[in-house]
């Protein structure tokens, strides 16, 4: 993705004549962060809901799993290419239509007849909001002068925050409410008002602006990855209950080559107009390399915890969705507190081990978590899983905040704002393997114990845990090619919108 710094002079006109100066540039900020805010609940908000869909709608395991990994996934497959969109079209266009495209998919999700067409609407939403959210901090830069963007982004951050608290609460407020006897859809269906309203001020104060030399579109880039995507998600997702039939080894084989065919095309698209989906140039950086392998697998490690984590309290134990959204609220809290820390005192001091020591930190909480569920079975209170859930927060929290500097940090300036598209888009495709990979170690080893009922749930939760603590170690090895200490005015401190952009994607 290009960098767009040269386009605030001319961005910062809107149609109406309205510079950078009026005052309704914070009405635009209003709706945009309010548009951000809707996606980060959005991803969040229906994990503590899965259950009852899976009770009301007799959705199948892999249909639960596709609902989530779904959106991750489409998502993750059309985010740089929303980027490049807005930087051609214009962002307030592709704002509108982005934010007008995720208001019609969930009004589809609240309203879907079966659990097939959930799904469809959940990957159109995903879709949907690859081209809302690559603009929101774009749109920020081309309508604040610099002296003003430091405020807005500490704002933003703030936002980021609470999102991650709001979801799980609010879903499980929704779903406990049962408003009007529509059980799990106002989790969807509370997006209409809130993008309508967006839609239509949105149109009238957001300043259109459009980068002057942007990248092309790589369309056949983004149908090579989607395809090597589906090719591996599909039968890990599906294998589990067709009994891993041959066609599923086929498929994953598949994959395999669809990457090299994606690579080859990549490299002949470089030489023919530099616009390539994937700038390979960057894996010859070490330290960006290992940070997009770090990114990855990290991802794959939230996308097979949370989704169990929901499952083995609502279904295991019997709790209520207000109950498991409550006993999520340590966890956030943790992560917040610590990522700020993290960035603001102990990255500047100790470098890289901050991240180790978050990737150990994270490691020990799921790993007393493994010990407390075998302990208290299905007996197990809110309160005892506090102390795994905080030691597992406080250790995100060191990871998630400064990961993507580090990552940045070695990376050519000319190429960071394609390195920061890239970093984001792997961790949602990370999410999204992870996602699938609950097939086999969760819902194998439920269906093994399946005679012990709620119990087998517990079972299945530990499993999953003692894989992301395996994963987690892993990821504590190959931050050992990430830079000791980040050199002072690389890329990660540009502070350009395309990188900017990009942060508010991350989950």
């Amino acid at each position: 993705m290009t960098s767009t710094a040269a386009t605030e002079p001319s961005g910062a006109t809107d149609p109406t004549g309205a510079g950078v100066g009026d005052r309704r540039r914070w009405f635009a900020l209003a709706i945009v962060m309010t548009a951000a805010f809707m996606d980060l609940v959005d991803v969040t908000i229906v994990n503590v809901a899965l259950p009852t869909i899976q009770h009301d709608e007799g959705a199948t395991a892999g249909q639960i799993q596709w609902i989530t990994a779904g959106y991750a996934l489409a998502f993750a497959a059309l985010l740089i290419t929303g980027g490049r969109l807005g930087d051609v079209f214009g962002r307030k266009r592709l704002f509108l239509l982005g934010i007008g495209g995720f208001t019609v998919a969930s009004a589809l999700c609240g309203f879907a007849a079966n659990p097939e067409m959930l799904v469809a609407s959940r990957i159109l939403q995903g879709g949907t909001a690859a081209m809302m959210v690559p603009q929101v901090l774009s749109i920020v830069h081309a309508t604040f002068p610099a002296h003003e963007r430091g405020k807005v982004f500490g704002l933003f951050g703030a936002i980021v925050g609470l999102g991650a608290v709001t979801g799980p609460l609010l879903g499980a407020l929704l779903t406990e409410w049962n408003i009007g006897g529509l059980e799990w859809r106002p989790i969807f269906l509370i997006n209409l008002p809130v993008g309508i309203a967006a839609l239509v001020l949105g149109s009238r104060v957001i300043t259109e602006s459009k980068a002057p030399k942007a990248l092309k579109l790589d369309l056949v880039g983004v149908v090579l990855v989607t395809l090597a995507m589906l090719a591996l998600v599909y039968p890990l997702t599906e294998g589990h209950e067709n009994g891993w039939p041959v066609w599923g080894y086929v498929m994953m084989a598949a994959s395999v080559l669809i990457v090299g065919v994606l690579v080859a095309y990549e490299r002949a698209k470089t030489r023919r107009d530099g616009s390539p989906l994937i700038e390979l140039s960057l894996f010859k950086v070490k330290s960006f390399a290992a940070g997009i392998a770090v990114q990855t697998v990290f991802g794959v490690t939230t996308g097979i915890f949370f989704l169990t984590w929901t499952l083995y309290m609502q279904l295991g134990l019997g709790w209520s969705p207000l109950r498991a959204g409550l006993t999520g609220v340590p966890f956030s809290i943790a992560v917040s507190v610590a990522a700020g820390i993290s960035v603001q005192k102990l990255v500047p001091r100790f470098g890289r081990k901050v991240l180790q020591a978050g990737a150990l930190l994270m490691a020990a909480g799921v790993l007393i978590y493994v010990w407390q569920a075998g302990h208290y079975g299905l007996g197990i209170a809110s309160w005892q899983m506090a102390l795994p859930l905080v030691v597992m927060g406080l250790g995100m929290g060191l990871i998630v905040a400064p990961l993507t500097d580090a990552i940045l940090s070695e990376v050519p300036r000319e190429h960071a704002g394609s390195a920061s598209g890239l970093i984001n888009t792997v961790m949602q495709m990370g999410n999204a393997l992870g996602l699938s990979l609950v097939s086999v170690v969760f819902f194998t080893v439920v269906e093994d114990h399946a005679a012990q009922g709620g119990a087998a749930f517990v079972e299945g939760f530990r499993s999953a845990l003692l894989w992301a603590a395996g994963i987690l170690v892993a990821i504590f090895l190959l931050m050992f090619a990430l830079p000791k200490r980040a050199p002072s005015g690389g890329p990660a401190e540009t502070a350009e919108p395309e990188i900017e952009r990009e942060l508010v994607a991350a989950p």
